[in-house]
């Protein structure tokens, strides 16, 4: 029985970047700072500089890969103008010094700061192509075998023992699938085609694993569904997408291990009490 929620080809990482630069990494001469833009609006004496509209800008569009038009940015120009005069007013109204709103802010800061040391140790520190191709032998290494196998599913244990009987005695478990197994497998012989274990739920998949091939479970299998009656008929590799194809996903993939290996080494020389 398939258990949709469960399907994985090569696991994914969700990984929340925060790091610094590695103590101690002169290997870079820092870069020169780049001259300030010029403000290009002021509200109520506060300028708006060419850095916080670009960063707007980015924010509102995505990173997209044409420019916004004349008009567009003037439309960005505009809402961001209307953003600072919201927040003008709040800090009137003394807005900034409530600990929920410091909080935000507080909370906002230190995404940005993070993000800004992921991407630069991500610059400074990218996967090479070995470590890309390792990991990809390595993910390919433990991918699961895939099955095929047919079953019985039955309501009763007792109804799942005198089906093994016959099985023993030389019934044929096709047509045995068809006229009393209840999963909607059934109508073909029980079939289930090619799985991989994962797809199934556990008592199940573990006593596929367990059976050799061209034999059927000696004792009834018990999930949630019921009763299974199992017979493997097959066993294969997974079918492997090329490295090329799959090449950028395991170099991001690889990048993030990278990554969080950073962060567990800052972690282990940081002072933290929870």
């Amino acid at each position: 029985m398939r258990n949709p929620g469960l399907i994985l080809v090569i696991a994914a990482t969700v990984l929340v970047a925060a790091c610094t630069r590695p103590a101690g990494d002169d290997s870079k001469a820092a870069e020169v700072a780049k001259p300030a833009k010029a403000a290009i609006a002021t509200v109520n004496g506060k300028q708006i500089s060419g850095e916080l509209f670009d960063a707007f800008t980015q924010a509102v569009t995505g990173g997209a890969q044409e420019p916004p038009t004349d008009e567009q940015r003037q439309q960005m120009l505009d809402q961001l103008i209307n953003m600072t005069l919201a927040a003008q007013s709040a800090e009137k109204d003394g807005l900034a010094k409530d600990p929920a709103v410091q909080a935000r802010i507080e909370l906002l800061r230190t995404q940005i700061l993070a993000e800004a040391a992921s991407e630069q140790y991500i610059k400074a520190n990218p996967a090479s192509d070995e470590e890309v191709r390792a990991e990809y032998d390595a993910q390919v290494a433990t991918m699961p075998k895939e099955y095929k196998a047919r079953h019985i599913l039955v309501d009763a244990k007792e109804s799942a023992d005198a089906i093994i009987t016959k099985l023993q005695a030389g019934g044929d478990f096709a047509k045995l699938a068809t006229a009393e197994s209840k999963d909607s497998s059934a109508s073909n012989g029980g079939d289930l085609g090619w799985f991989s274990p994962q797809t199934m739920v556990k008592p199940f998949a573990d006593a596929v694993a367990a059976l050799e091939k061209g034999k059927f479970t000696q004792e009834p299998v018990q999930s949630e569904f019921g009763w299974h009656v199992i017979l493997l008929e097959d066993v294969r590799s997974p079918e492997v997408p090329d490295f090329e194809q799959v090449k950028p996903q395991v170099e991001m993939f690889t990048q993030r291990k990278k990554l969080q290996a950073h962060l567990e080494e800052l972690r282990k020389a940081a002072t933290v009490q929870k």
